[in-house]
């Protein structure tokens, strides 16, 4: 208890706040500023106690004896953000400041997404509670892992039914555990050869033990309404809140019918069906060059030239990491199909295939290959992020050549509050914060109420804005001031201040 206090004074006097006299603050007092509490309404000009790494006071308050006063003078509190679908885990955390995200104002990620957890949830809690970072870490169980545990390296295929057992058997552990629920992974291996009956039964589980189903649905392009349909029917069957997974409709074709998507979900929910949707604030996706092949055969030319026609273009499909030949990193398709003289669509597969025979000689490597491709209409993905049941995340991760993972909440203000003024700041900070944690289950996190866990930022409603680019991924917003995570200042002045409060939550934990 000393140590922690000691280092909120040391975080707070080297920040400049204005202390009393310097002995054991028994309370921090944050004042002067415009507070957007989380919950979508016009903001306050309160005063906000923190006591221990919660909220106790909000109102007209006059510093105690002893106790540490931070003088916003002006700047906007509001909740720490929630990135509800992140990748920021890849790296294990091995950088625990977490600089990124803090800089975004995030003190929260959900990982285990699109499939992907890596092990039992209850291992990867207490690796995580061993070694700490600087936010608070929530997963899903992932579908992948499910299938990976059970089916091992015979998964092109259907689950048998004693097999589907299994795979619920280890998602019911999970669920106990804490996890948040299922997520699927449904255009990537493994979870590509499950067929609908495998996936509404583990969604069943999911239900019963309390948990969400996300999902990257089966398509976003040629078959998005019967990906969609999938989805939907699940939230009907189970009950289950269903989530789909940075909604988009990455198809040429289809650019401009974001509203009749909308209108469709909307539909849903009058019907008691409980669907929501998570987006990232970008025009381009990242993931692997095989995704755009659903039947999974690298020697069709056919549907390698209508991925390039109508999915994207050669010079929209970036690649930001290229185990095989790491020169032809940063190159688009239409650059390497110069370079080697031929037509993209064959270049495309010589990628696929290329990469494909790097793994197998080196079968110990965990990744091999990513692009960045574009492929949806801007005005889309406003309108998708405008929807009163949208929530942002970033879909990102640390390093890799797309920007979302460092810039995705600063750029949320930047375009849809200040510029396109498709949202009002409370509403934008709804989304982040308080929205995020209801719909994603989280307790007592999201808003700022008596009570309630003191995850906190500070910034500036006119400079906060992401900076991060295709040509500079790794540009750190600009804007935010101060970031507290359970009552400490893990971040001041554009740099962390070393300390690492961060905890791993579970469902339903409070």
């Amino acid at each position: 208890m000393h140590g922690t206090l000691t280092r909120r004074l040391r975080a707070a006097l080297a920040a400049g706040t204005i202390l009393l006299p310097v002995t054991a603050a028994a309370s921090t007092l944050i004042t002067g500023a415009t507070v957007h509490d989380g919950s979508g309404a016009p903001a306050r000009q309160v005063s906000v106690r923190i006591d221990q790494d919660r909220i106790t006071a909000i109102g007209a308050l006059r510093a105690r004896k002893g106790e540490t006063v931070i003088r916003a003078g002006g700047l906007v509190l509001a909740p720490g953000f929630i990135d509800s679908h992140s990748h920021h885990d890849r790296t294990d955390y091995e950088t625990r400041a977490m600089e990124p995200l803090l800089a975004q104002g995030v003190t929260t990620i959900v990982v285990g997404q699109d499939g992907a957890s890596d092990a039992p949830f209850a291992d990867v809690a207490a690796k995580f509670t061993a070694r700490p970072a600087a936010v608070n870490v929530a997963s899903y169980t992932g579908h992948g892992f499910l299938r990976d545990r059970v089916l091992g390296a015979d998964y092109k295929r259907t689950a048998t039914p004693a097999e589907v057992q299994a795979m619920q058997a280890l998602l019911a552990a999970d669920l106990t555990a804490g996890s948040l629920g299922l997520s699927t992974g449904l255009e990537y291996d493994p979870g590509i050869y499950s067929n609908r009956a495998e996936v509404l039964a583990l969604a069943r589980t999911a239900g019963a033990g309390g948990g969400n189903y996300m999902s990257h649905m089966r398509s976003e392009d040629v078959a998005f309404d019967d990906a969609l349909d999938e989805l939907l029917d699940i939230g009907a069957k189970t009950g289950v809140p269903v989530q789909i997974s940075h909604i988009k409709l990455g198809i040429v074709d289809r650019w401009g019918e974001a509203k009749a998507v909308l209108a469709k979900l909307d539909a849903a929910r009058m019907r008691g069906i409980k669907v929501t949707a998570d987006v990232y604030p970008y025009e381009y996706w990242q993931s692997t060059l095989t995704v755009l092949f659903p039947s999974r055969d690298f020697t069709d030319l056919a549907a390698s030239r209508f991925a390039l026609t109508h999915l994207t273009t050669p010079a929209g499909m970036l690649l930001g990491f290229y185990a095989p030949d790491p020169s032809l990193v940063g190159k688009t398709i239409a650059d390497i199909a110069v370079l080697r003289g031929e037509e993209p669509a064959v270049t495309y597969l010589w990628l696929i295939n290329n990469a494909q025979a790097w793994k197998a000689a080196h079968p110990e490597a965990s990744r091999v290959e990513s692009v960045i491709g574009t492929a949806m209409a801007p005005a889309d993905i406003a309108d998708f992020i405008a929807w009163p049941h949208s929530m942002l995340c970033s879909d990102g991760g640390i390093g890799g050549l797309h920007p979302r993972g460092y810039g995705a909440f600063g750029r949320m203000v930047r375009v849809y509050v200040r510029e396109q003024h498709r949202l009002t700041l409370a509403q934008a900070v709804h989304k982040m914060s308080g929205q995020s944690a209801a719909q994603l289950g989280l307790k007592q996190r999201g808003l700022i109420r008596p009570g309630y866990k003191a995850d906190l930022v500070l910034f500036d409603p006119e400079r906060f804005a992401d900076k991060a680019t295709v040509a500079q991924p790794g540009a750190l917003a600009v804007g935010m001031a101060t970031v507290i995570v359970g009552g400490e200042i893990v971040y001041r002045r554009g740099k962390p201040t070393g300390v690492y409060p961060g905890q791993f939550l579970r469902r339903g934990q409070a």
